[in-house]
Parts: structure tokens; C-alpha cells; sequence
């Protein structure tokens, strides 16, 4: 491989890291803007409330972004790292067996939400707020990714993100929200 494209590999990696910081940060700010959990009979009442809706909307898009993200980044770095990325699960394998994701159902599990989030057009509030309830209690788990993958980018191949516009707020946030479980309903 010709030094000037592993240069521009390593370079779109870093632009990926970057992104991904990026993505927490606004998945969080959005998140920020909700009270939680939600609740059928709350978003019944407030079924006009376009803030409302338009900070869910950007929940789930956010929450879809930074899984993509992550997965185009993880599928990257195996790349650069001289390991099989011919089939996705080969990618998500590896991670699991470094430690980057808990499991391979895990992130599968996030998909599946993720998945539902862009072609489910429920109008059932109850079903919505399980949904909502649900990306959120998944959160933790992609920020959770999202924290060890750069870990490993930067002390496996040495790579960091492009840019450290969003470091220190990707680290509080990813530090005081893996395990905020205080929201959820008892």
C-alpha cells in the first residue's frame, strides 16, 4: 500500500473519530431536551407539542447516526488494521473478542432499536414511549462502544480524532451517563 493512501485512510479514520464524538455529543443534547420516561398519556396530551416532537425526532435520528458512524469507523479501523472486514459480523467478532463491544447480540440489539426508529410510523403513544424508553436505556451501551472503540484506535493504531473540538465533552458525557440509570421507571 502506497505511504499516500495509508495517509488518507488514517486520515478519514480520524474524521470518523471525530464524528463520532460529535454524534454523542448531540445524541446527548437532545436526549437533554426530553423528560424521562416518556409516558402514552404524556405525549397523548401534548400530541401537538411540536418541541416535543421534533427533540424526540432528533433522538432517534442521533442515536441512528451514531450507531452508523460507529459501525462505518469499526468496519475502517479492522481495515487498517489488517483484519477481515469482508461481512460485518467478522467486524463485530473481532470487537467483542477486544473488548470494544460487550457482545455481538448487544449491538445487534441497538440495531434492532435503531432499525424500528427509521420505519416504524406508530401512532399507538404507548408503543412510541416504549420505543423512546427503550433508545434511551441503550444509550448507555452505544456510549459505552463509542468510549472504548477510541480507546482502542489510539492505542492500537495510534490514531486519534481530527479534531479535539468535542474530546473534553465527549469524555464527561460518556463518563456520567454509561451508568444513569436514574430516569427509569422503578
Amino acid at each position: 500500500m502506497d505511504r499516500s493512501i495509508l495517509n488518507s485512510e488514517k486520515q478519514h479514520l480520524a474524521e470518523l473519530l471525530e464524528a463520532i464524538q460529535r454524534c454523542v455529543y448531540f445524541l446527548d443534547a437532545s436526549s437533554n431536551k426530553l423528560i424521562w420516561p416518556l409516558t402514552a398519556d404524556r405525549l397523548e396530551k401534548q400530541k401537538k407539542d411540536v418541541s416535543l416532537f421534533e427533540a424526540m425526532a432528533a433522538v432517534n435520528e442521533r442515536f441512528a447516526k451514531l450507531q452508523d458512524t460507529l459501525a462505518a469507523a469499526m468496519r475502517h479501523a479492522c481495515i487498517l488494521a489488517g483484519e477481515p472486514a469482508d461481512s460485518f459480523l467478522k467486524v463485530l467478532g473481532f470487537y467483542e473478542k477486544n473488548g470494544v463491544i460487550e457482545s455481538v447480540e448487544a449491538w445487534q440489539l441497538c440495531r434492532t432499536a435503531r432499525n424500528l426508529a427509521a420505519h416504524d410510523y406508530d401512532i399507538e403513544y404507548a408503543e412510541i414511549a416504549d420505543h423512546f424508553n427503550s433508545l434511551k436505556a441503550l444509550t448507555p451501551l452505544l456510549y459505552n462502544i463509542a468510549e472504548r472503540f477510541l480507546s482502542y484506535c489510539q492505542e492500537q493504531l495510534d490514531l486519534l480524532p481530527k479534531q479535539a473540538d468535542f474530546t473534553t465533552e465527549f469524555m464527561l458525557i460518556v463518563k456520567t451517563k454509561q451508568a444513569d440509570e436514574s430516569w427509569m421507571p422503578q
